[in-house]
Parts: structure tokens; sequence; C-alpha cells
């Protein structure tokens, strides 16, 4: 791999940065506080085919590789966290299970409707079932060409917007992963119900929502992969996904660098620029040196996915560094700040808020290094 962006990926990159500047920068904090996106903003998400990055062209989609997404991805969390989650979720963990498990008839009918904008969730964690997604409680029980859904599910991102659902259920009684099966849901879908919309500390523009399914009824047709794959195909969805989610914490991380600087250059204290001190400089400099490392550790797990090779490792070492680096930078520009950091007129503090998230969501870091930590002893003990 190299380390310049080609031609067509730069073509992306402007192209979002521009919409980015002029559509959603001068809402952000506004979106923010009343905790709601607005429809014509999603509108026009959908007009720029943003909710079609990752799908193929014969789908309706824009087919970018996964360098290209992740600068997306890095454009928009720059702007937005909470705008850039609701296209990374429908673009990652709602599209891969469906491309990659569903039936060629189902991904006829379904993907040229998710890449025109009928957005997509993905319902995983529930209240006893989070890092340990195994231990998921939601049933699935077969009835015929159906199967009848029982549960509720928790932090659903899209929840309110979304038109599908990839729910992970299991056999009735079954204790292990091998019972657990995956689903498309449809929203219509009698017996699906959004229960609660969650008031979150960050990604505020975003909705979570809990999902409760009551005797929600599922054509078998609508079984991604075989009867016992849901657990495989969520983990691996989860992989690809966490690639998005160094990305999206690179572009929070760079936010608060870009702010950090031009704060210091304005804020005079002993007669010169802070930027000029020493003290201040360093910090500066360490956020700008973690944010690269990172960001090169997130290109090589997506150089990887685009070759077709295993990437499980590397997407948790971008993942773990990334999103822990920029919280790291988002720290550092509060307190480049000072006091002006603390308080919600200056952006710094939503980005305090917004990249917490990211060491927790698809895994948490914790989970990253188990990952990491049993790659590494598979290789080299």
């Amino acid at each position: 791999m190299h380390f310049d962006l080609n031609e067509n990926q730069t073509m992306f990159r402007d192209m979002v940065r521009d919409f980015a500047k002029q559509e959603i920068m001068p809402i952000a904090h506004q979106m923010d506080v009343t905790r709601e996106m607005p429809d014509d903003l999603v509108e026009k998400i959908k007009a720029n085919g943003f909710f079609g990055l990752s799908f193929p062209e014969e789908y309706g989609g824009l087919d970018v590789d996964t360098i290209t997404y992740g600068v997306v991805v890095e454009e928009l969390a720059r702007a937005s966290a909470g705008v850039c989650i609701m296209v990374t979720v429908h673009n990652s963990v709602g599209y891969y299970p469906v491309a990659g498990f569903g039936s060629e008839e189902l991904k006829r009918e379904i993907l040229p409707r998710m890449a025109a904008g009928e957005i997509a969730a993905f319902c995983v964690s529930e209240a006893g079932a989070g890092s340990d997604a195994a231990s998921l409680r939601a049933t699935a029980r077969k009835e015929g060409e159906e199967y009848v859904l029982d549960g509720s599910k928790m932090w659903v991102t899209n929840g309110t917007r979304a038109a599908f659902f990839v729910v992970l259920a299991r056999n009735p009684g079954s204790t292990d992963h091998r019972g657990i099966h995956a689903f498309l849901v449809p929203r219509d879908t009698p017996g699906l119900s959004v229960a609660k919309k969650e008031d979150k500390m960050g990604l505020r523009a975003s909705d979570t929502v809990v999902i409760d399914l009551d005797g929600a009824r599922v054509p078998a047709a609508n079984r991604l992969g075989d009867e016992g794959d849901g657990f495989r195909i969520g983990m691996t969805a989860l992989d690809g996904g966490r690639i998005g989610v160094a990305f999206q914490a690179l572009g929070i991380g760079r936010a608060c660098l870009e702010a950090a600087a031009k704060y210091s250059m304005v804020r005079e204290q002993f007669g010169k620029p802070i930027g000029r001190q020493p003290v201040i400089g360093n910090m500066i400099a360490d956020m700008g040196t973690e944010l690269d490392a990172a960001r090169l550790l997130a290109f090589r797990a997506a150089w990887l996915k685009d070759q077709g090779r295993r990437f499980t490792k590397e997407a948790a070492m971008a993942k773990v560094f990334a999103t822990e680096a920029a919280g790291r930078a988002a720290d550092a520009a509060v307190q480049i700040h000072g006091g002006y950091g603390y308080v919600k007129e200056y952006d710094v503090e939503r980005y305090y808020r917004d990249v917490r998230v990211t060491r927790i969501y698809e895994g948490t870091s914790e989970i990253q290094r188990l990952v990491i930590a049993r790659e590494l002893l598979r290789e080299l003990a």
C-alpha cells in the first residue's frame, strides 16, 4: 500500500468536505441541543448517495473501496459525529449481513432500497447482553415458514428512522452461540415497536432506541445465512464496522486538533499566543502525532479488507488506538481552551462528549484488546 489518496478518493474527500461545511457544520450545534436531525438534511444525504457508499453498483450503490469509505466517514465525523454514525451504521452493520448472507432474492429486493436511503439498523445488544453478545435472550421460534421473534434490543442506532432491522435472536432453550440466528426484519412487521429513545451524553443528533419484539413474525426467507449462523454474521459485521469507528474517531480527533491549534494562536497569555508556549505546543504535537499513527492503522485495516485478506486483528488495533487517541485529543482540546472549553458555546465541549462512546460501541476497548491478544497468540505462540 502507499500513503497518497488516488484521484477518485481525493474527489470523494473533497466532495464530502464541501457538503459537510455547507450543510452539516452550520447546524451541528443546534442538532446537539435539540437531539433532532432535520429531515431535509437526511434527504440531502440520500440525494448525494451517502447511504449507498458500500453498496455494489448493480444494487444502485457507489461501490467505494474501504479507504474511500473511511475518508468519507472521517469528513462527516469532523462535522458531526451524530450525522456520521447514522451513515456508518447503515453502510456497515446494516449492510454487511444482508449483502454477505442474504439470499439472492432478498438482496435483489432490499439492497437497492437501502442504497437509495431506506435506512438499516443493527440489533444485537440487550439489557444483559453487551460485550458477551452470545448471551442474548431474544428468541426466534420456528413456525412453518415463519419465525416468531420475542424480546428487546438496546442501543439501536437509527431506530426511529430505520426501514429495516438486522436482528439476532436464538432458538428457545438454546444456551450457546450455535443457537443464534440473524434476520432482516422490516419496520412494518406487526409486533415490532420502538419503545424508548435514549437521552445520551453525546452523539445527540443521532437517535438511539430500545426495540421491542412481541410475537413479530418474519418469513423464513428473511433469515440471513443458515440456522445457527447469526453469531458469526454479527461478529463478521462488527469486524468491518470497527474500521468505520476508527475513522469516525479520527474525524472527531482531527476536529479537536484543528480547534485547539486555531484557539492557541489567538489566545494570548504572558505576552504571546499560548500555542507558542512549550507546554501547549507539546500538547498539540502529541495530538497530531497520535492521530497520524491512528490514521495509518486505520488505512492498513481498510487496505487489508479491500485486498480480501483477514483483517480482524488490524481492525481491532485501529479501533482501540484511534478511539483512545481521539479521546486524549478531545481532553487536550478542552484543556487548551481552558474555561471556554467547558461551555457549550465552543465545539470542543461537544467533541469531548461525542468521542467518549467510540470506546464502547461495536466492541469496547477491553474487548478489542482480547481480540488482539487472541489473534497474536494464534499467530505467534
